[in-house]
């Protein structure tokens, strides 16, 4: 008898990866041409976020074959509002690596683990959330939000929000140990331990598994795609708009929903290569 081949690993970004608002489709087809949708998020009684019929199919086959931890920024209740078109994942990492569920129940190992590597290496949450508040122009900030008590955003109107104030920010949290990334109309400030990457090593630990695939369009999802095997990133997104991209790095012409087909296709071919 043989042994049974480790699983491949697939860590996937949600949000303008896999799952698409309707603002964020990107249907440039005349409206009789344009894919059958699937929605897989209601918030407030209304419909949110989609995926199309043909990746609701592609990501059922992927996560017969591999184990597949979505890896979003979300809060763990953000995520669970989600009911992607497959049985609950055994892993999945949210709040940009903050918690790792477990059949949906966050780990209190790693909760502990991340909490010590926060206060050991980076300025605390109070003192940046009083930041971005301080310098935050009322003129354009629409909301100012804590997640999971690890990191910080804001909401602003993005038309009237300066380009100098986002470089600014960054510089100030570079030297505080944190980093920020502006996705849409949110401005993320996220300590710079705090990543999807450790969490999916660790998940890669728990499960033995030997290859790591991943897909992202944010700048938060660069050290994911670097610490896989192999990446995949859209071309729209923040990666698309800085041109960043590294050897390991698949870049895919695709923007909007149509690039979450072929992440998933991508993840399969590869896979059953690594199973073969």
């Amino acid at each position: 008898m043989t042994a049974e081949r480790p699983p491949v690993l697939v860590a996937s970004d949600l949000d303008r990866t896999l799952i698409y608002s309707a603002a964020a489709l990107g249907l440039r087809m005349p409206d009789a041409e344009a894919p059958r949708l699937l929605c897989v998020e209601v918030y407030e009684s209304k419909p949110l976020s989609y995926v199309t019929e043909a990746a609701a199919g592609l990501m059922t086959q992927l996560a017969a074959d591999t184990c597949f931890v979505p890896a979003t920024t979300r809060t763990r209740e953000q995520y669970q509002r989600i009911q992607l078109p497959i049985p609950t994942p055994r892993f999945a990492i949210c709040a940009n690596g903050g918690h790792i569920l477990v059949d949906g129940v966050s780990d209190p190992d790693w909760q502990e683990q991340v909490a010590k590597t926060l206060a050991d290496e980076c300025a605390s949450l109070p003192e940046v959330r009083a930041h971005l508040v301080r310098a935050a122009d009322p003129a354009w900030l629409l909301k100012e939000r804590v997640a999971e008590d690890l990191f910080a955003y804001l909401v602003v109107e993005r038309a009237l929000l300066p380009d100098e104030w986002v470089k600014e920010l960054g510089e100030w949290a570079e030297a505080k140990g944190w980093t920020v990334s502006l996705q849409g109309r949110k401005i993320y400030a996220v300590p710079k331990p705090l990543t999807k990457s450790a969490a999916m090593r660790e998940v890669a630990r728990r499960t033995g598994a030997t290859l790591t695939l991943a897909a992202g369009d944010s700048l938060l999802d660069a050290d994911l795609l670097l610490a896989a095997d192999r990446g995949w990133r859209p071309g729209h997104g923040e990666l698309a708009d800085t041109g960043w991209t590294a050897p390991q790095v698949t870049v895919l012409p695709e923007r909007g929903v149509a690039v979450g087909e072929e992440i998933l296709r991508s993840f399969i071919r590869t896979a059953a290569r690594f199973q073969v």
